[in-house]
C-alpha cells in the first residue's frame, strides 16, 4: 500500500504497468484531502512523454525504485484526460473511478483509498495554500499543505562517481631476425718441403751404378682449411605480461538543489512559515503534490 511516507519515492519514479511494461514517468502525486493519503499519480505517456495520464494507486507496489501499478498499459493510455495540476471534480473522479472498474464512494467515505470529493473554493483567512513549484529543481517539486501548515519536500542532487571499462592500448611481442657479418681467427696447420743436401765425404762408400732411367721419390704435402659452421643457441628470454595498478582520479560534475523561501503577506507577528494563498477549505478531496 502507497502512503504519505512513499509521496517522495514515488514523485519521479518510473511506472510500469501491471504486466511490467514501461509507462513513463511520474510527473504528479495527487493526495486525498480527507485522508491525507496519495491516491492518484499522472504519468507521462506517448511518443516523448507528451501525454499525461491519471491511475489509481489502489493495489499498486514498489519494484525496487520503480513503481508497478495495477492496470494494463493500454488500460492506462486510453484514459480520459484531466487538466494537470487541477483539483478533481466530481464528475471527473467519477468518470475515472467508471473507467478503472473502482467503487466511486463520492464525498460521503473519509479515509477510503482512492475516495474523492468536489473541489473547494479559494477565499481568504482560510489554510489550504496553493501548491508551489521550485524553478531551480528537477521537474516540478510541488508543495502540499494540511490544516494550519504548510509543507514541501526539497531536493537535491548528489554526486555518485564509477568506473567504466575502456581500452586504453595495445601492446605485441614480436620477435624478427637480421644478419650481420662475424669474423673469428682460426689456427690451421699446413705441411711445408724441406730440402737438405749433405755431401759425402771421404769416396769410400760403394755406390750403386747409374740407372740409365729417372727414379722418382713423391712425397705428399697436407695443409689444414678453415671451414665454417653455424650451431642456435638460447641467449635470451623476452616476456610480457600486465599488471593493474590503482591511482586517484579525481572528476567534477555541476548538482543542482532546491531551496524554499518564505514570503509573508500582511502584518503576521511572529510568523515564521510559509504563507501561501490562504482561503475557506471547500470539499475538494484530491489534490496535486
Amino acid at each position: 500500500m502507497i502512503t504519505t511516507q512513499d509521496v517522495q519515492r514515488v514523485q519521479g519514479a518510473t511506472a510500469y504497468d501491471s504486466a511490467g511494461e514501461k509507462l513513463g514517468k511520474v510527473d504528479q502525486v495527487y493526495l486525498d484531502d480527507q485522508t491525507e493519503q496519495p491516491s492518484w499519480v499522472a504519468v507521462s505517456t506517448g511518443l516523448f512523454g507528451t501525454s499525461q495520464s491519471l491511475v489509481p494507486l489502489e493495489g499498486a507496489s514498489f519494484d525496487g525504485d520503480d513503481l508497478r501499478l495495477a492496470h494494463p498499459k493500454d488500460k492506462v493510455k486510453d484514459a480520459p484526460r484531466v487538466e494537470a495540476d487541477q483539483h478533481l471534480d466530481r464528475s471527473e473522479e467519477e468518470r475515472l473511478y467508471q473507467y478503472y472498474g473502482l467503487g466511486y464512494a463520492g464525498t460521503g467515505t473519509a479515509g477510503t483509498t482512492g475516495t474523492t470529493g468536489t473541489t473547494g473554493t479559494t477565499g481568504t483567512t482560510g489554510t489550504v495554500a496553493t501548491d508551489t513549484t521550485d524553478s531551480t529543481g528537477t521537474g516540478t517539486t510541488t508543495g502540499r499543505e494540511t490544516s494550519g501548515e504548510a509543507a514541501t519536500v526539497l531536493n537535491e542532487e548528489r554526486l555518485t562517481a564509477g568506473t567504466e571499462s575502456h581500452e586504453a592500448g595495445r601492446a605485441r611481442l614480436r620477435k624478427y631476425t637480421t644478419s650481420e657479418t662475424e669474423t673469428v681467427s682460426v689456427p690451421v696447420t699446413k705441411e711445408k718441403l724441406v730440402v737438405e743436401r749433405t755431401p759425402v765425404e771421404g769416396g769410400t762408400t760403394t755406390s750403386a751404378p747409374i740407372a740409365d732411367d729417372d727414379q722418382v721419390e713423391e712425397i705428399t704435402l697436407r695443409e689444414e682449411r678453415a671451414v665454417v659452421d653455424k650451431e642456435t643457441v638460447p641467449v635470451e628470454e623476452v616476456s610480457v605480461a600486465k599488471e593493474s595498478v590503482t591511482e586517484q582520479e579525481r572528476v567534477s560534475a555541476e548538482v543542482r538543489r532546491e531551496h524554499a523561501d518564505i514570503d509573508v503577506d500582511g502584518d503576521l507577528d511572529g510568523t515564521t512559515g510559509t504563507t501561501g494563498t490562504t482561503g475557506t477549505t471547500g470539499t475538494d478531496r484530491d489534490r496535486g503534490l
